[in-house]
């Protein structure tokens, strides 16, 4: 009997199909392998740009936001300035006053020199004037001018500047103008009164009677501001020019009221006697006005009143001449 032998049967692949599986398989593997290292990049992309976010968050870069810092900065710069700019002014303003002229001048250069005015100029010009350098002070008020021609405070300091220059003329234009801004642009250091009566004593100087009679007459006319003795007194002497001694003593009359309504609110006790020696020349003056209209009686009682005055005084020399005077009229 013939032995079988158990032969294992194998079926064999065709070549072309390996191939073709093998291919599939090799396929199916580079696919997986995309999209794995798909996901990878992705993942690593999201992850930079999450991180550059934060980064951006905490270090910012846009253009808008440096402008607006800028902006922030540069308008905290110019508060600053304009806060030194006030300290500066204030600084001048208290040295003016106290008399200390060429440190408030340091003050007004640093200002003027970043942000001039033209106050500013006429304040500066206000400090040169005081001392002496009145060259720098006239380029200063008409540097105030050219930069404001309605401001009343350069026009009337440039016609103190005149009054010392004796440049009449000029002064008379400048007061001129410093009322006419005064009355379309008021400022409060100034007053109308005040510079009626300013104008009315340029006028005196200049022998202009009838037009000084005018401006002080405005003067005591205004409501803003106090009377001055002075203005009265130098009406009096406008009208002892012209001759009209009546009012010429009926002005020297009220100048003696106001020196007498106002002495004891002097200050001081200088001020006080400065006034009482003014009131004792006016008696003198007005005595001497009554004598040219013979009124002797009147004449008598003004002298008296002056000796009074010069007694009090202890003016041994007013209280001889005054005697004397007395003396001659009995």
């Amino acid at each position: 009997m013939k032995k079988t032998k158990n032969v294992r049967k194998t079926t064999k692949t065709p070549a072309v199909k390996q191939a073709v599986v093998k291919d599939s398989c090799n396929n199916v593997w580079s696919w997986t392998i995309y999209v794995y290292w798909f996901i990878i990049l992705f993942f690593i992309a999201a992850t930079f740009y999450i991180i550059g976010r934060g980064q951006e968050r905490l270090h910012p870069t846009n253009t808008n936001v440096v402008i607006t810092e800028t902006s922030v900065d540069t308008n905290s710069l110019q508060e600053e300035k304009l806060l030194q700019t006030d300290d500066y002014i204030n600084s001048a303003k208290e040295k003016l006053f106290a008399g200390n002229m060429e440190d408030a001048i340091k003050d007004l250069n640093v200002v003027i020199e970043n942000a001039a005015t033209s106050n500013l100029y006429a304040l500066r010009g206000e400090a040169y004037m005081q001392t002496g350098d009145y060259q720098k002070a006239l380029n200063d008020f008409n540097s105030a001018i050219e930069m404001d021609s309605m401001n009343a405070v350069a026009y009337y300091d440039r016609y103190l500047l005149d009054t010392r220059l004796e440049n009449y003329d000029a002064a008379l234009t400048d007061i001129n103008n410093a009322l006419s801004a005064q009355s379309v642009k008021p400022v409060d250091i100034l007053n109308m009164r005040d510079l009626y009566a300013k104008r009315g004593q340029l006028n005196l100087w200049l022998k202009n009677w009838q037009g000084a009679i005018a401006d002080y007459t405005n003067s005591l006319a205004r409501s803003e501001g106090s009377i001055s003795a002075n203005v009265y007194a130098e009406r009096a002497e406008a009208y002892t020019a012209l001759g009209n001694f009546e009012e010429a003593v009926n002005d020297y009359t009220s100048a003696v009221r106001i020196i007498s309504e106002q002495i004891q609110a002097a200050p001081t006790q200088e001020e006080r006697e400065s006034q009482s020696s003014n009131a004792m020349g006016y008696f003198e003056k007005s005595a001497a006005l009554n004598l040219k209209m013979d009124k002797i009686e009147a004449a008598k009682s003004d002298l008296n009143s002056a000796y009074q005055i010069a007694m009090a005084l202890n003016d041994e020399e007013s209280v001889k001449r005054i005697q004397n005077l007395l003396n001659g009229l009995e």
